[in-house]
């Protein structure tokens, strides 16, 4: 197949799953516990909706597709991120401790009850514990690797920056009351019931994050036939490492403070992807960011309507639709 025939194809892939967003955010809309369908959306968009209406569809709905699609697409792009950092098709944006830094910053403002007296102090703990981790990960990392990284030193500094960051967290609850109790262990199932367009903030990380991580498409087909053979081809391997992993874990982060840990996304996703149109990076980054806008906007919607009218925490629904793939691709792996 020539150059162009491949390109065409690709674009035609990608074309695909941004057809498949935009039908996933219409399904998004249309649904929920009101009741209102797909022609009270087009009254709302073109003005002829009464106002209540309106206030559901394109203030409350709305801005909540919007942040599913982002934090899907964060999730899905950071993922196939980490697959190609650590060259492991089973890695998964939280692998390297960022949810759990998170969560302990989330956690400490539930407890001192700053969530309650000022609820924007919970993005705000949860994106600095984040980031927190994530600096305390790539420098144990660094120190380790006598300056340099190595993948395999990066994945034991994440597990063990993990376990440290969930001792604080049980340490934490067990001190807290009730509520905050609560109110912690439903953060850290991941929803987005919070939703307005203050979420909107958070395109301010993702898109020069997503925007550094799609450049890197090219060194990462590289990178993937092994570290020697990259130098050996002028890739700038540590710079090329060091770069992906600061602006994957910068939407992480971003994404978590937004919406708490919804998990499997960043797993799921970018494998499946995989499996699908192969390891060509270029086509395999924009992929798995549509891929996981598509898929988190309809695990929200189920969350919403499966039990209207109240909700499942939208981390509960991925889990279950993960959890099977998970073990199909252990099964694949042991045939294999």
């Amino acid at each position: 197949m020539s150059v162009q025939a491949r390109t065409w194809r690709a674009s035609g892939r990608v074309a695909v799953l941004a057809l498949a967003v935009l039908i996933a955010g219409a399904v998004s809309l249309s649904l929920g516990a009101s009741g209102l369908g797909p022609g009270d959306l087009w009254r709302a968009v073109t003005g002829a909706a009464d106002p209540a209406t309106e206030t559901i569809l394109l203030r409350l709905r709305l801005p909540r597709a919007v942040l599913a699609a982002l934090v899907g697409g964060a999730l899905g792009l950071s993922g196939c991120t980490f697959q190609a950092l650590l060259r492991n098709p089973l890695a998964e944006p939280y692998v390297l401790g960022v949810s759990g830094g998170a969560a302990v910053g989330a956690v400490c403002v539930f407890v001192t009850g700053l969530a309650v007296a000022l609820p924007w102090t919970l993005s705000l703990g949860a994106f600095l514990g984040a980031v927190g981790a994530m600096a305390l990960v790539l420098a144990i990392a660094r120190r380790a690797s006598r300056g340099g990284m190595d993948t395999r030193v990066l994945i034991l500094s994440g597990v063990i920056a993990g376990a440290f960051f969930n001792a604080i967290i049980l340490l934490l609850l067990s001190l807290a009351d009730l509520q905050s109790f609560r109110s912690a262990i439903f953060w850290m199932m991941g929803n987005l019931s919070g939703a307005d367009w203050g979420s909107a903030r958070l395109a301010v990380f993702l898109v020069p994050a997503s925007v550094v991580v799609l450049s890197l498409a090219r060194a990462f087909n590289v990178l993937s036939r092994g570290e020697e053979v990259a130098y050996y081809l002028g890739a700038s391997v540590q710079r090329v490492k060091l770069t992906a992993y600061l602006a994957a874990s910068l939407m992480v982060a971003a994404s978590v403070a937004a919406v708490g840990v919804i998990g499997f996304v960043g797993l799921i996703v970018p494998h499946a992807v995989r499996l699908a149109w192969g390891n060509d990076h270029r086509l395999l980054l924009p992929a798995s960011f549509l891929a996981g806008s598509a898929f988190l906007l309809l695990a929200d919607t189920v969350a919403r309507v499966v039990v209207a009218p109240a909700e499942l925490p939208t981390g509960v629904v991925t889990a279950v639709a993960g959890v099977p793939f998970f073990v199909v691709l252990l099964m694949r792996g042991g045939r294999r």
